[in-house]
């Protein structure tokens, strides 16, 4: 049994699936169809920078998502390795849409489409430097939820992602993000603010909720071919409208990815191959159980890794 997993936002590098672009024409023209249905050359982007707009929420989502279904498409080409046959598909945040795209359940067009709206939609939700994320290092999720919950009078922060044993990030807005921080130096926990400008995952994503609903409920959503695990309920599913209805409260919801992990394992899952651009997921997974077997494909070598 294997799992493939797609990366989210913060993989990002300029220059990022050049050698794929430069040797294989199918992966030249997903760029050129990129291009054609964003109205921009997000495909020079990727390739030349500068990584001051690669990293805005807008271009970095839609950059990603190419990359990782890029990838993808090689090692159905150019590989022995049926990757369509993997038990499970997930992705972290964005890259849920890239599972859903390479299972077959949103078009190409379409997801790259809904993932430059996502991006702006979920940049101008929050004013500028109004809201901001910050993770915190080696403490279980139940603590750092008491932590919140007790100093609700104080401060109001959320969950925003549960990514691995000892790594949790959260969301608010930039003043109580502060308060959060100081009350964590206090208990001598430690954290690291995030280079990000919106609080992602929470509740003040509400205007960006609204603007995806009624995207998504505009978009046609097959059958997986995969089961998928989103990150809202960490659970298996191939319902197209359960999978639809999950995206959309993704926007607001933590992203259960260690749990999502966990899970996957639990059913049978012993080997994890992370298609993307970087390596953080697989970093995420070995913190979570140091046992499973963890491949990454983000290259010509890593491809013929996988013939060998």
């Amino acid at each position: 049994m294997f799992s493939v997993l797609f990366p989210g936002q913060g993989s990002q590098t300029v220059g990022m699936a050049r050698d794929l672009y430069d040797n294989f024409n199918y992966i030249k023209e997903l760029f050129h169809e990129a291009d054609d249905t964003l109205n921009k050359s997000i495909s020079k982007l990727i390739f030349e920078g500068p990584k001051e707009l690669l990293d805005q929420t807008e271009n970095t989502q839609p950059a990603i998502f190419l990359v990782s279904y890029s990838i993808f498409n090689t090692i159905q080409k150019e590989t022995n390795l049926d990757i369509s046959k993997a038990n499970f598909f997930a992705g972290h945040s964005l890259g849920e849409y890239s599972a859903l795209a390479c299972s077959g359940v949103i078009n190409f067009r379409e997801t790259i489409k809904l993932l430059k709206t996502r991006g702006q939609a979920m940049q101008n939700a929050v004013p500028k430097n109004e809201g901001g994320m910050v993770a915190v290092l080696g403490e279980e999720t139940k603590n750092i939820n008491e932590i919140i919950k007790n100093n609700k009078n104080n401060f109001n922060c959320y969950l925003a992602n549960d990514n691995s044993n000892g790594q949790v990030v959260i969301s608010g807005k930039t003043n109580d993000i502060d308060k959060f921080i100081f009350e964590l130096k206090k208990l001598n926990i430690k954290s690291i603010k995030l280079p990000v400008s919106a609080p992602f995952h929470c509740p003040l994503m509400s205007l960006a909720t609204k603007i995806m609903n009624k995207e998504l409920n505009q978009t046609k959503f097959s059958p997986p071919k995969n089961m998928i695990v989103p990150n809202v309920t960490a659970e298996p599913s191939n319902d197209p409208d359960s999978l639809r209805s999950l995206l959309i409260e993704q926007i607001e919801s933590p992203v259960r990815w260690r749990e999502s992990i966990i899970n996957m394992i639990k059913l049978g899952n012993k080997k994890f191959i992370e298609i993307g651009p970087g390596k953080v997921l697989s970093g995420l997974v070995k913190r979570i159980d140091r046992n499973v077997e963890l491949i990454q494909v983000n290259n010509i070598e890593d491809l013929n890794n996988l013939k060998n």
